[in-house]
């Protein structure tokens, strides 16, 4: 199994910065892509980055230029910072990984965190 805990979110103005972290724990052979979604209000999860093992990234175009995903191979984490918050981004962001598990024979699973409330007021 693997467990997925996050942190960091909170109650922002307009224009504030904040900083998302993602630990992963269990049994983990090695982690593939790290990325983080969110979900707004009645609205349908969407991608806002992701990260490859190799290091190369991906961004929602809402978000470029204002959020940076990095990760700690060594923690097993991965971060998301948010700078210059506008309240259309608030919503419940989800951190998900794909591993490649410790069991045998090992296979691939995909892991969902249980979400962190961002709330942007205006």
């Amino acid at each position: 199994q693997v467990q997925l805990v996050e942190s960091g979110g909170g109650l922002v103005q307009a224009g504030e910065s904040l900083r998302l972290s993602c630990a992963a724990s269990g049994s983990i052979f090695s982690i593939n892509t790290m990325g983080w979604y969110r979900q707004a209000p009645g609205k349908q999860r969407e991608l806002v980055a992701v990260i490859r093992s190799g290091g190369s990234t991906n961004y929602a175009d809402s978000v470029k230029g204002r959020f940076t995903i990095s990760r700690d191979n060594a923690k097993n984490t991965v971060y998301l910072q948010m700078n210059s918050l506008k309240p259309e981004y608030t919503a419940v962001y989800y951190c998900h990984i794909e591993v490649l598990n410790r069991n045998w024979p090992p296979s691939r699973d995909a892991y969902w965190g249980q979400g962190t409330q961002v709330p942007v007021s205006s």
